[in-house]
């Protein structure tokens, strides 16, 4: 199962809106034969992928599978189904899959005919790799991880906006890899407009063209000359407006969808659960301190990413603007889950507590 977990990692990022599976074929002499993960796009599923490199020898194996086999017709035909055509003896799943379609069906479809199946085998892992398709299935919207990249006491820009560059070469290049490992980027029109970023993956020999890069941009503000814009039709641009806004804005090749009005600018809930609607699993945020207080204010960060370069600005942009808090009680809280040292600098990956 930890080797199928591995492969299912290959996936994340670049099967949306399909959860990345891994699975591993054992023949019944105990020697792995074959192994697939979920391909890009979602399709082929990776017990499909295994099950065609095992051919015959399968029969009388064992099927190690990251998530329960689906039950459903899509595209393609279950996968419980080709297991049990393909004669596995045997399933060991890691966890359920909690997408109605399925739900515990996979498993029903293998017991009745016959096949021996253990599940929840290396679930916390499991769900941890799946945290974006679960979420989007469980509750509506995409698992949300906020990205700052700081200095000790905070900063993300001077005051007149310069950051480039506060944290390494080592940093920066982990982030691409952040980017690479999400359905989408997000930032907002404010971080658009002063830095005109490009939001792609530059890791050598990583094909992340299928990402979406999202727009939070209450009014319709996204220039046409943007690195964004300019670039959307190499890889997906999304804006989300607001509904008053939405017939009136227009940028050649820019997806617009309309979000209902929130407090101060849009709904980011709602506008979170439009993208889930869009298939998005996972979406990493890259923007500024208004954008990322608005998330926290209302409970929409999962995970946080807090890389942390070993300077002090004083003045200068937070990383964070003002929650209006009233209490100590009522502060966002995350629990710490690993540091990691890039170059001079330091990243604190965090979850969100309760």
């Amino acid at each position: 199962m930890r080797l199928a977990l591995q492969m299912a990692r290959r996936g994340v990022g670049r099967v949306w809106p399909n959860p990345s599976v891994g699975c591993v074929i054992v023949d019944a002499e105990g020697h792995v034969v074959s192994r697939g993960w979920t391909q890009d796009g979602g399709r082929p599923h990776a017990e499909t992928v295994a099950l065609g490199l095992a051919g015959p020898r399968a029969r009388g194996g064992t099927a190690y599978v990251s998530l329960e086999p689906c039950a459903h017709h899509g595209q393609t035909g279950p996968c419980a189904q080709a297991l049990i055509d393909a004669g596995v003896a045997r399933v060991v799943s890691a966890v359920e899959d909690p997408d109605p379609r399925v739900a515990g069906r996979g498993h029903a479809m293998l017991r009745a005919a016959g096949i021996e199946v253990k599940a929840g085998v290396m679930s916390d892992q499991a769900r941890a790799l799946n945290a974006g398709f679960l979420s989007r299935i469980q509750a509506g919207r995409p698992h949300v991880t906020l990205k700052i990249a700081s200095t000790i006491d905070g900063r993300i820009a001077l005051p007149s906006g310069e950051s480039q560059w506060i944290t390494g070469q080592a940093a920066r290049a982990h982030v691409h890899l952040m980017r690479a490992q999400n359905d989408a980027v997000m930032t907002g029109i404010g971080t658009v407009l002063a830095d005109d970023p490009e939001l792609n993956c530059r890791l050598p020999g990583v094909d992340h063209t299928r990402a979406v890069r999202v727009v939070v941009d209450t009014r319709g503000r996204l220039p046409a000359t943007s690195k964004l814009a300019q670039s959307a039709a190499r890889q997906p641009v999304w804006c989300l407006v607001s509904d008053q806004k939405k017939a009136s804005f227009a940028v050649r090749g820019v997806d617009v969808l309309g979000v209902p009005a929130g407090d101060g600018g849009l709904d980011l809930e709602a506008g979170l659960r439009i993208l889930a609607a869009e298939g998005l699993t996972r979406v990493l945020v890259e923007a500024g301190g208004k954008l990322a207080a608005s998330l926290l204010k209302a409970r929409l960060v999962d995970e946080l990413l807090w890389y942390r370069a070993p300077s002090v600005m004083g003045d200068g942009l937070g990383a964070v603007a003002g929650l209006g808090l009233a209490l100590l009680s009522d502060m966002p809280r995350f629990t710490r889950q690993e540091t990691l040292r890039l170059g001079d600098d330091v990243l604190e990956t965090y979850r969100i507590g309760t």
